[in-house]
């Protein structure tokens, strides 16, 4: 008899064991599924995650590539342009030349390629001229117009938008132009034609080709020529060699 029990008390030990191991094994199963189901979806997570953040990543280049384009465009185009007329800034010294040579004038004034507006401002705020600004960039009007109001001569100044070869300059009495040399002859045509009798032009950085100034101021690259419309034989004699004619 008590064999009997011996073995069936060993059975069942053996019994327990297999059936503890099973259950064991079952949830060690179940336990490795969901850590795999688990880790697979923190992969795919990532990976989405990752699309995203490289998605985002591409929209903000592109967009940015964009937006520099749109920004630079305006001061590329005039390189493009026949006469090719880039935005310097004036130095300090080649504003208060501008300002001695129109130091005692009268009227309105015009710069021609005014740039971010330093010499209208400085001309409306020192020398109490009105002033009009001719740029083709719109950024530096809207910088200009930003410029004057700042400077409290907002009322006094204007800026637009426009090409200064298709601007009549009839009605300014005063003609400022930072221009380069390979545009000055066609300019100077341009001015037999349509500056008042009474104007002056004040040229920096390069003179007219064949006008004689009345005054200099400066020197080197700061240098400043001021001009008085020629009589009129002098004008007809260049209107006969040759005219000024806007081909751009």
């Amino acid at each position: 008899m008590s064999v009997v029990l011996l073995c069936l008390h060993q059975s069942a030990d053996v019994f327990i064991a297999e059936s503890t191991g099973k259950r064991i094994s079952g949830v060690m199963a179940t336990v490795e599924s969901k850590l795999f189901e688990q880790i697979s979806g923190n992969e795919e997570k990532t990976q989405q995650s990752s699309r995203k953040v490289g998605l985002v990543l591409v929209g903000l280049t592109g967009g940015a590539a964009i937006g520099l384009s749109i920004i630079a465009a305006p001061f590329v185009a005039p390189a493009l342009r026949k006469i090719c007329l880039p935005y310097v800034p004036a130095t300090t010294h080649q504003v208060n030349n501008v300002l001695r040579a129109l130091k005692g004038r009268t009227g309105t004034l015009v710069d021609l390629g005014s740039g971010d507006g330093r010499i209208v401002v400085a001309a409306a705020k020192s020398a109490k001229l009105t002033g009009v600004g001719v740029e083709l960039n719109p950024w530096l009007v809207w910088y200009s117009r930003w410029l004057a109001w700042k400077k409290g001569v907002s009322s006094s100044t204007s800026f637009m938008t426009h090409d200064l070869w298709k601007l009549n300059l009839q009605q300014y009495k005063n003609v400022v132009i930072f221009g380069v040399e390979e545009m000055m002859p066609d300019l100077e045509s341009k001015l037999f034609q349509e500056l008042t009798a009474d104007g002056c032009v004040v040229a920096c950085r390069f003179p007219l080709p064949t006008w004689q100034p009345i005054a200099t101021f400066g020197e080197g690259i700061d240098t400043v020529w001021l001009y008085r419309r020629p009589n009129e034989d002098n004008v007809q004699h260049r209107e006969d060699d040759e005219s000024f004619v806007d081909n751009r």
